[in-house]
């Protein structure tokens, strides 16, 4: 039972819930890259190196922001700070992780594996780039946005530019909203030297920014539909996605962060699937 427990804490440190962003984008670039359904084993193994990449990468985040977060009131109850997980039962479900995740590129070929290194550096750098710039926001964007184009090698075996045009559409769609999640943290980042777009440009400044990666991000879909020669239920997709990011923007006042949590999860998660259930009735019908 005290196992189970301690299971469950991870999961809930790790906001294992939130892989709904990338997990439907990774999807899709195996829907994509296959022109159709990709086989079971890819489908198998794409899934398995998402959550092996993601577990670690969040692990690793709360092991190294853990002195952090302990001083901000958001973060001060997560698992580390309160003593409700200790440093080595984390390392040590980072480790396994990190080992999912090799076994997982392995099953999938060689490329994966030779291009693994890549993805776990710049998994591992994100957490400290806030110590130092505030660009932070975007090293997380192309940590996630390497899930598309990781499933797209997964398939093809190859570099394609759909894959890197999507790669670079989820880049800048989560660099947008961690811009957004980063404004709650204002205060508490201009007090303990902690770098981001808001602590930098201010509150306002940064939703404009973020607005800005917004509109590219549904431009950079709209590429990917035209070289990967998608039809009208891809176009519908991209559009809807459009308007939750209007939505999400009109939910969020420089002076009013109140509604952020729902900005953040509700709207981002519905775009994700959304995008990744409209790809895959254009790919198959």
């Amino acid at each position: 039972m005290a196992s189970q427990n301690k299971f469950k804490t991870f999961l809930e440190m790790i906001k294992f819930e939130h892989t709904i962003f990338a997990l439907p984008f990774a999807y899709l670039g195996a829907f994509l890259a296959s022109g159709g359904v990709p086989t079971a084993a890819n489908l198998f193994w794409i899934t398995v190196a998402m959550v092996g990449a993601r577990t670690a990468a969040m692990s690793l985040n709360r092991l190294i922001d853990r002195q952090i977060d302990a001083l901000n009131p958001r973060t001060a109850a997560r698992a580390l700070p309160k003593g409700l997980l200790s440093v080595g039962e984390v390392w040590l479900y980072t480790i396994i992780s990190f080992v999912i995740l090799f076994a997982a590129a392995a099953q999938l070929n060689p490329l994966c594996v030779k291009l693994m290194p890549v993805a776990v550096f710049v998994l591992v750098i994100y957490s400290y780039t806030k110590r130092w710039t505030w660009a932070c926001h975007f090293v997380l964007g192309i940590a996630l946005g390497l899930a598309p184009l990781g499933s797209w090698v997964a398939v093809t075996g190859s570099i394609d530019l759909p894959g890197i045009l999507l790669g670079l559409a989820v880049a800048v769609w989560v660099a947008g909203f961690d811009i957004i999640y980063a404004c709650q943290d204002y205060d508490f980042d201009r007090n303990a030297g902690i770098h981001s777009v808001p602590k930098r440009f201010g509150i306002s400044r940064a939703l404009v920014i973020s607005s800005v990666l917004h509109i590219f991000a549904p431009l950079l879909l709209l590429a990917v539909g035209l070289y990967a020669g998608l039809g009208i239920f891809y176009l519908v997709g991209v559009l809807a996605a459009t308007g939750l990011l209007y939505y999400e923007h009109r939910l969020i006042r420089p002076d009013d962060l109140s509604k952020l949590g729902m900005a953040f999860m509700n709207m981002n998660g519905y775009l994700s699937t959304l995008m990744f259930v409209f790809t895959v009735l254009d790919v198959l019908l």
